[in-house]
């Protein structure tokens, strides 16, 4: 009841910006409701000054429904399927995971962007795009206004792919089966992907959407390294930070729950179809998940100056532009020399 008491007005409005933003990404697929949710939250932002009755209730959204979306993800993962097809795939991803990390990297020192912008959209260029972020920004402690620049940054070139890989492809002479490696691999977001090797298919007749869909779903997978990794850097950085002795190494503080609950959700979704459940009942938990992720947007977008957003949104963009572009031309070689071009 305290619960209810404390955060209920900050879910209901979330919630409540949510359902028209979830309706808007269904129309509009190649935007996507995460983007409209963290608009609508931003503009309203503008008008609503006093929020001290909503806060609570924005701010468990932002986190807690952030990460309960990251582990019901995990129910739309059949690992054993990932394995037979994905499998090829996976020179490829490591080579455009680790190039966009590298050039975020560079960038973050060379232009002094600060870091968590910085890892949040390396790691939504290379691996997932909205879900990435949302799984690293809890494990490096970003806050909401870093989070909405990143999701901004990865949505601009979300687009931007989708309307253009498709004609890319075909100047390329790709195959159908070239292109959907190729979206599942250089395009961030999943509904971009969708979108991209759906546009392909329209022009081509063919069916890369499967290929490219589970292209992604195995580029998710980096998610639990990726994250693993991030919160030992963070954990020592911050013994490092804390000279007069500190504290003795804790794994629960470095580990973060909630990717083991996505790694387990995945699990049972592979042994449960493995034995003959039908994949179609995890549905609903994979539809909840993006849910949860538009509702987190908008206690996300709640939390952000937007004048403040554009203002400080050149340096991001331009990392964002040399990710993008670096995984494109790095997706291209690999295939190159694997022999699929």
């Amino acid at each position: 009841m305290d619960f209810i008491k404390k955060n209920g007005a900050g879910l209901l409005l979330c919630l409540c910006i949510a359902v028209p933003a979830w309706l808007l990404g269904q129309a509009v697929p190649v935007v996507g409701g995460p983007v409209f949710s963290i608009l609508i939250g931003m503009v309203l932002t503008l008008f609503w000054k006093n929020k001290t009755k909503v806060q609570p209730g924005i701010g468990f959204t932002s986190k807690k429904v952030l990460q309960y979306a990251v582990i019901l993800l995990g129910f739309g993962l059949n690992l054993s399927e990932i394995a037979k097809v994905g499998a090829q795939s996976l020179p490829i991803i490591v080579s455009t995971i680790s190039t966009s990390l590298i050039v975020s990297f560079v960038l973050c020192k060379a232009m002094k962007v600060p870091s968590n912008i910085s890892t949040l959209v390396g790691v939504g260029s290379s691996i997932c795009g909205g879900s990435a972020i949302a799984a690293t920004a809890p494990v490096i402690g970003a806050d909401d206004e870093e989070i909405a620049q990143a999701i901004s940054v990865i949505f601009l070139f979300n687009v931007i792919a989708a309307l253009t890989f498709p004609t890319l492809g075909g100047m390329l002479g790709m195959t159908d089966h070239g292109f959907g490696l190729f979206a599942g691999t250089a395009v961030n977001d999943t509904s971009s992907v969708t979108a991209a090797a759906s546009a392909w298919d329209g022009i081509h007749g063919s069916n890369t959407l499967e290929i490219a869909t589970i292209v992604k779903l195995t580029r998710t997978l980096a998610i639990i390294p990726i994250t693993l990794v991030l919160a030992l850097w963070r954990t020592h950085k911050t013994k490092t930070e804390q000279s007069q002795g500190g504290e003795a190494f804790s794994l629960k503080r470095a580990f973060p729950m909630f990717i083991l609950y996505f790694v387990l959700a995945s699990i049972i979704t592979t042994v449960c179809t493995t034995v003959g459940v039908p994949a179609g009942v995890f549905t609903p938990l994979k539809t909840l998940s993006k849910f949860f992720i538009v509702m987190a947007m908008a206690a996300i977008g709640m939390n952000t100056n937007i004048v403040k957003l554009v203002k400080t949104g050149g340096k991001p963009i331009f990392m964002g532009f040399c990710c993008w572009v670096a995984i494109a031309c790095v997706s291209i070689a690999m295939q190159h020399l694997l022999g699929f071009l």
